[in-house]
Parts: structure tokens; C-alpha cells; sequence
């Protein structure tokens, strides 16, 4: 099948959408990238977006109104993305068989606990199938939170598929592969070797870009988005003391299963930080630069308290990726035996990675194949993703699906 996978992550830099040639069991699906692109959001529809996010950790600052227009006004973004990724590849819409549309995340919803009871993803899958014509599936993330789960990390069910390390990973024995998104917000999947009979663990790490890119926005009075190639960093010093003080935060210490967001790594948070750093006399540049050594020594932590074996590879994706001051960070922090590498070394996009795992999470509920992986987002039970919005190739769609056996972990 040949479906298009539409992601929107929480740094809301663009549309990330790619199109993939899907086929096999789903035990054991074969995916091939035909074309991939970013569409950057509108300037307009950026800023609606991080109004959306609100500037509360207890609310969101937008009115019913405004949620429910924004709600067709993406819709209608994610389906000119998904026209143009077409267009771009000298295909046809007809020729596209599925659209799996992650949304524009906009509220996740955790207690006091680290339970999660609500999740919200906007940009509605009617008003995609409609403009596109493709049978369109999102909303992905509430079955797996109704089931007891934290409706999140759900690219763990593209890993645990399609990245599952092979034996003697790296000359480790029983090495296992973490594999690491660094966007707004961090998570990791850790996959065991395919002679080790263990199930996959993930988690959201914390931190990604999201406070690093507040900072550099404003310190740069909105003349950056983020800090290219880690320049502010780099100009800057790491102050430990606060880096230590933020490392308290008891969602770092948090058992899993566990995920955050921009709730929690609010710009409210950030604000807070920022004023600690200013009564200390740190620059922008030193700020920027903790901020950096907190999202490395974050994720080397979460390795540490949570791995179930020795990493014997680091696979890293994400905008994180290409910071190297960030990246270097990271290196620091973890044991000589750990390979850092990218997904490009292992055949895949690093850019498209994301929109591939809702592609194929796509790919899954048309079959009424199960998508979530209890082990790594803590749901009771396996769960059936998405939404199904059926559009003008329903009928023939229909006649090609086939149920297959559920993912067993």
C-alpha cells in the first residue's frame, strides 16, 4: 500500500510528510521511503499553534471557539501538506491508497502521578479525507490512553517492528539498541537483541529542543527559532549548580511507564529558569547552554534508571540530532561501549522517521491490527489506533484490506 504519514511535533516547526510503499504481515512489514518533505507552517498558523499550547501548566489560555477553528484550519494545512508531498513525487491522489496523520499534539494530559488521563490532537481527519480524497486515520493516541496507557511513545511500535537490533549488537553481548527522538520533547525505545526473548521498554526522556528554542527566541527577540548548530551554546558556560537544581524535578525520578509534554516543560518553566539564571548573571548564551546540558544528561539518565541491558547503540533522530554542541553533550555522558549513530546508517531517513512510524501505524489499523506496545506506553491491554475517516477510495481500500494477526510482545 502506499500511504502518507503527516507529523507535527511539539517544536511545530513544519509538517513533516512522507510516502512509503507498505507491505507484509504486520509482524514483520516491509517499509520503503518513495519521497519525503518539511512544509513549514504559516507564520499565522505557528503562532496559533503555540497560543493553543497556552502559557499555564494548569490550562490551556485558548477559548471553545478558537480550539474548534483551529481544529479544521490545521486539518486543512495537513491536507495541502499531504497534496504537495503527492504533487512533489509526480504522483497522483488516486495513487495513494492511506493517509496516517499524527495531528498537531495540543494538551497530554498527566495527574500528580504520571497517569494519563486525556490527550488532545488536533487537526480532524474529515476535513483531510474530503480535501484529499484518501481515507484518512488519526488520532491515534486515545485508544492506548482509554486502555490504561500514556498514549505515548507510539513511534516504540515503528522500532520494535522495523529497528530490532541483531545479536552481539557492536560486539556487546546482549547489547541492546536505544533508540532516541530529540524534538521538542525526548523518548527513547529500548529494543532488545533478536535472540533475547524481552519485550521493548520506552519513555519519554524529558527535554528535547522545546526550552532550548524558547530560549533562543527569546533572547533573539524572535529573529530565531532555534539555536543552529548548537552556535548559542556553544558561546556559552554550563552553570551546574542550576543544572543540578533543575535535574531535581521528580519527573525525571518518575517510574514508568511515564511521557511529558509541553504541560509540564511549559513556557511557564521556562520563564521560571530564566529568572533563576538572571539572579545568577548568566548570559543568554550560558542559559542556552544549561538548558543543552540538561537535555543530554537527561536522556543519559533515563539510560541509566531505566535500560533493561547494556546499550550497545545509540541511534539518534530528531532536530537534537543536528546540534552538535548537544550531540557532543551526549557523547559525554554515556559508557565507552555505546555507538552513536543516525537512522541514515541504518537505511532510513532521519527527517522522515517519525512521519514513517504514522504511516505505518496507519497501515496497522486499516488491517484492524493492534498498534500500540503495552510494555513501552503501559497500556492494560493491546489497542486498535486511530480513527478511520473514510474518503472517495474507500470502497475499492476496502476490498484490499486483509486481517492479520495481532503485534505479540
Amino acid at each position: 500500500m502506499k500511504i502518507i504519514g503527516l507529523m507535527s511535533g511539539t517544536s511545530a516547526d513544519g509538517i513533516d510528510a512522507v510516502i512509503a510503499e507498505i507491505d507484509g504481515p504486520p509482524q514483520a512489514p516491509t517499509v520503503q521511503q518513495l519521497a519525503f518533505e518539511t512544509i513549514p507552517w504559516p507564520a499565522a498558523e505557528r503562532s496559533l499553534i503555540f497560543h493553543l499550547f497556552g502559557h499555564s501548566d494548569a490550562q490551556i489560555s485558548a477559548t471553545p471557539a478558537e480550539l474548534c477553528r483551529a481544529n479544521f484550519i490545521l486539518a486543512e494545512r495537513f491536507a495541502h501538506a499531504a497534496l504537495m508531498a503527492v504533487q512533489h513525487a509526480g504522483l497522483q491522489p488516486q495513487d495513494i491508497d492511506l493517509i496516517g496523520s499524527h495531528g498537531q499534539t495540543i494538551w497530554h494530559d498527566v495527574d500528580a502521578h504520571g497517569r494519563v488521563t486525556s490527550t488532545l490532537q488536533i487537526g480532524d481527519p474529515s476535513v483531510i479525507a474530503v480535501r484529499t480524497g484518501i481515507t484518512t486515520v488519526a488520532n491515534f493516541r486515545t485508544a492506548d490512553v482509554a486502555a490504561g496507557g500514556q498514549g505515548a511513545p507510539l513511534t516504540s511500535t515503528f522500532d520494535w517492528l522495523v529497528l530490532r537490533p541483531p545479536p552481539n549488537l557492536n560486539g556487546v553481548a546482549g547489547g541492546w539498541r536505544a533508540v532516541q527522538n530529540i524534538g521538542g520533547i525526548g523518548n527513547v525505545t529500548f529494543l532488545p537483541p533478536t535472540n533475547l526473548d524481552h519485550p521493548p521498554v520506552a519513555l519519554d526522556t524529558g527535554p528535547g529542543n522545546a526550552l532550548i528554542d524558547w530560549a533562543v527566541t527569546t533572547a533573539t527577540d524572535g529573529r530565531l527559532a532555534y539555536d543552529q548548530d548548537g552556535q548559542m551554546a556553544a558561546a556559552g558556560r554550563v552553570h551546574h549548580g542550576l543544572l543540578e537544581e533543575w535535574l531535581t524535578l521528580p519527573y525525571f525520578e518518575q517510574p514508568l511507564p511515564k511521557t511529558t509534554g509541553r504541560e509540564l516543560f511549559s513556557t511557564t518553566l521556562a520563564q521560571q529558569w530564566r529568572q533563576q539564571a538572571n539572579q545568577l548573571g548568566l548570559t543568554n548564551a550560558d542559559f542556552v547552554a544549561t538548558l543543552t546540558q540538561l537535555t543530554a544528561v537527561s536522556i543519559a539518565d533515563a539510560y541509566v534508571r531505566y535500560a533493561p541491558g547494556p546499550i550497545a547503540q545509540l541511534v539518534v533522530g530528531g532536530g537534537g540530532a543536528a546540534n552538535p554542541f548537544l550531540m557532543a553533550a551526549l557523547r559525554a555522558q554515556l559508557p565507552a561501549q555505546t555507538a552513536v549513530c543516525t537512522h541514515a546508517e541504518l537505511g532510513l531517513d532521519d527527517d522522515a522517521k517519525e512521519a514513517l512510524a504514522f504511516a505505518l501505524l496507519a497501515y496497522l489499523t486499516i488491517q484492524g491490527v493492534p498498534g500500540n506496545v503495552p510494555t513501552c506506553t503501559g497500556a492494560a491491554s493491546l489497542a486498535i489506533l486511530g480513527q478511520i475517516a473514510p474518503g472517495r477510495n474507500w470502497p475499492p481500500l476496502k476490498t484490499e484490506i486483509s486481517v492479520l494477526t495481532p503485534i505479540k510482545t
